[in-house]
This record gives structure tokens, C-alpha cells and sequence, in this order.
């Protein structure tokens, strides 16, 4: 899908506790961590509500699956927490399949020397699922 804007794509990487959150430029297309959103009753609109604030075209959900590439249990929550927000938002969603982005964000954040919270973890998956995602539509503006 071609989308021309100076917007920004943002991402999500869901979890039951945190989502995290990664944005890049539309035009620049390097992502980095954003923020992290904590699981309340008002996620929904907590996310509707920060997509507007940075101007987000297009939104980007990190899919996770099993080291086969099987479904999971996590996949199962969050394509059914995408099918509760999608009637939120009025831009696209797309899947990005996600492979230990966690546990990959966790180790960097390790070798960084420096403390780190949990919530460091999920923004910096998150930026991990976007890069992905930027990285196989290289040419397209979303």
C-alpha cells in the first residue's frame, strides 16, 4: 500500500502487562523506541489517542508465533486485542512477524551496561518489529 505523508508509522509490541510502542518517519524510516503504554481500561483510547498526538498513517503490530513459526497462545491474544482496536482507528494495520524481539531487546539492553526497566524491553521489541517491517517494504512509504 502506497501512502504518501510526512507522518510517522508507529508499532506495537502487545503483551498482557505493557505494549510497547516504536515510531519512525515516514521519510527518514528509522525506527526507535517510543514509549511504553501500561494495560488499564482506557488502553484503547490511550492508543487512539497517541497515534493522533504523532500523526501516525499507518500502524504496525509485531505477530508473535512459536520458534516453528506455529501459533501460540500470545499469538491468539494479540490478534484477538488488534480485532478489539481496530474500530478505534481509521489507518492501516499491518502484521509483522516477530521472532524473539524481546529477548533480542533484552540482551542489548543488557550489553549496554546501564539499568534498564521492563518497560525498556517492550519499546525497544517494538522498534525491533518496525525495522523488520521497514526493512521488507524498503520503496514504500508504509
Amino acid at each position: 500500500m502506497q501512502i504518501n505523508s510526512n507522518g510517522s508509522i508507529m508499532s506495537l509490541d502487545v503483551g498482557a502487562q505493557r505494549i510497547g510502542v516504536a515510531q519512525a518517519n515516514v521519510i527518514a524510516r528509522i525506527a526507535h523506541p517510543f514509549d511504553t503504554l501500561q494495560h488499564t481500561d482506557t488502553i484503547f483510547d490511550d492508543i487512539t489517542a497517541l497515534l493522533r498526538k504523532e500523526q501516525a498513517i499507518a500502524l504496525v503490530v509485531g505477530l508473535p508465533r512459536g520458534l516453528s513459526g506455529q501459533e501460540t497462545a500470545q499469538t491468539k491474544y494479540v490478534e484477538d486485542f488488534v480485532d478489539q482496536l481496530r474500530p478505534h482507528l481509521s489507518l492501516p494495520i499491518f502484521w509483522q512477524d516477530e521472532a524473539v524481539t524481546s529477548q533480542k531487546a533484552e540482551a542489548e539492553l543488557q550489553g549496554r551496561k546501564k539499568p534498564y526497566q521492563k518497560g525498556d524491553i517492550d519499546a525497544l521489541a517494538a522498534a525491533y518489529i518496525l525495522e523488520d517491517y521497514l526493512r521488507e517494504h524498503k520503496g514504500e512509504t508504509a
